[in-house]
């Protein structure tokens, strides 16, 4: 070996890498953010670094040492720094940390990409659905509003011992033992993080008490119009509270982050709810993506649906589970000719009994007074409504199974919701950009199971 090898010759034909790599270089991409005067760090071609980024993250690399360290020891890796191109941790962060609107600009572009390749319909259904992926934060770094309190109070005490401590001339002695002003400054500093976050969560509740305070007045209204029509007005509404819950909480790491249920509800984690939207007429490629702070997903199915952008789909079709469902957002998005939403109003279990089985004629349909639960109920009954909702579990439910399981997704290595977002629409795009190689060698290969393993 006197001369270096071609490193195209040491990986198959239909490696993943190869579809990456091509692929990158053909996007028509504006948004990289590069240094123009040409001076600081060493710099990189931005294409090349976009390409790195999507296959580490699309094998399970996340880490900016874990990708560093592939560039000499991983054959694919090197092949799209182009041999002997290694990019250090800090260059991979910050070209991460700072191309939020690449990324964004990537991910519009490969699904209109797929659509010229005849993989993703231009019109049809999505099906959206959210996960909790860890922040990169402990939840023993949070406090609860309650306890930041009391901690603040004895704080105080111990400033007050303190001073008294070093002003006590008959205690000198003791007072010598100790710096007094840095345990002053000390627990002063702890008081001031204590009292900001107190401040944050009291911010965060007056925010959501005013969202709460127009739905009880709503809520409010009906009851009383329904008081004076001499109807059952069910019970009565009750106003927001007027101060946060003791338990409410703020985490020091990363205050943007909240502590979820995770998993099957059974444990609790600091985390993110991480959103998708998924195409459900064949590619399973993801359409759009959020993120919120939110810990159930019923503010949601209206800013996962916004996130699909046009270019990539004319959505008609919206499925999602009954953790999505209210009145109000099914009226916004089937709005002036909007999608049609299919959402379970109920928790059902998955076993089919043996009347579920038989051929049945369609429920009548409720009148056009009905409230958008009956009439919901009502669709998700008829033949139409139940193979729709369908593809719901056989869409978005494997996605997020993926990327957590295969390409080892689990935590966000950003922290604050923007760059958890920039982060996560990094995931999406590895993962697209991942599964439209599939395709694509799927479609043109007369063989697709001897691609299988170059694939993977």
């Amino acid at each position: 070996m006197l001369l270096p090898p071609d490193l195209r010759d040491w990986l198959p034909e239909g490696h993943l890498v190869h579809f990456i790599v091509d692929a990158v270089a053909a996007l028509p991409l504006q948004g990289f953010r590069v240094n123009e005067r040409g001076t600081g760090s060493e710099q990189y071609p931005p294409a090349m670094m976009l390409s790195l980024l999507i296959y580490c993250y699309a094998t399970g690399r996340m880490g900016s040492r874990q990708i560093e360290a592939a560039t000499y020891t991983d054959v694919a890796v090197r092949y799209t720094c182009g041999g002997d191109l290694h990019p250090d941790h800090d260059t991979i962060c910050t070209f991460r940390r700072q191309n939020g609107v690449l990324f964004s600009e990537s991910f519009v572009k490969v699904l209109a990409y797929a659509q010229e390749l005849g993989v993703l319909k231009k019109r049809g259904g999505v099906s959206v659905d959210g996960t909790k992926i860890a922040a990169d934060a402990s939840k023993h770094s949070a406090v609860s509003y309650q306890r930041a309190g009391e901690m603040i109070a004895e704080l105080e005490k111990e400033v007050q011992e303190l001073m008294a401590l070093a002003e006590s001339a008959d205690r000198a002695p003791e007072a010598a033992k100790l710096n007094v002003p840095a345990e002053l400054a000390r627990r002063k500093d702890r008081q001031a993080k204590l009292a900001q976050a107190r401040e944050t969560i009291e911010a965060r509740f007056e925010e959501r008490r005013q969202e709460q305070q127009e739905e009880y007045e709503k809520k409010r209204a009906a009851y009383e119009a329904k008081r004076e029509q001499h109807k059952h007005a069910g019970r009565e509404p009750q106003p927001p509270a007027n101060q946060p819950d003791d338990k409410a909480q703020h985490n020091f790491t990363d205050p943007q982050s909240r502590i979820m249920k995770a998993g099957s509800g059974e444990h609790f984690e600091q985390a993110y709810n991480a959103q998708a939207a998924v195409d459900t007429e064949g590619s399973m490629l993801i359409l759009g993506v959020h993120v919120t702070d939110a810990p159930n997903d019923k503010q949601q199915l209206i800013p996962t649906l916004q996130s699909v952008d046009p270019v990539a789909r004319e959505i008609t079709e919206a499925l999602a589970d009954t953790g999505y469902f209210s009145e109000s957002a099914v009226r916004k998005v089937e709005a002036d000719g909007g999608p049609i939403v299919y959402a379970a109003v109920e928790k059902c279990g998955h076993h089919r009994s043996v009347s579920d089985l038989l051929e049945r004629a369609d429920p009548p349909l409720p009148p056009d007074t009905a409230a958008v639960t009956e009439k919901m109920r009502q669709r998700l009954r008829t033949v139409a409504g139940k193979a729709k909702y369908a593809l719901r579990k056989q869409t978005v439910e494997p996605v997020f199974g993926i990327i957590k399981s295969v390409m080892g997704f689990r935590q966000f290595s950003l922290r604050g919701r923007a760059k958890v977002s920039l982060e996560w629409t990094l995931v999406a795009l590895a993962y697209n950009f991942k599964r439209l190689a599939r395709l694509v060698y799927l479609m043109r290969s007369p063989n697709p199971d001897a691609m299988r393993v170059s694939m993977a």
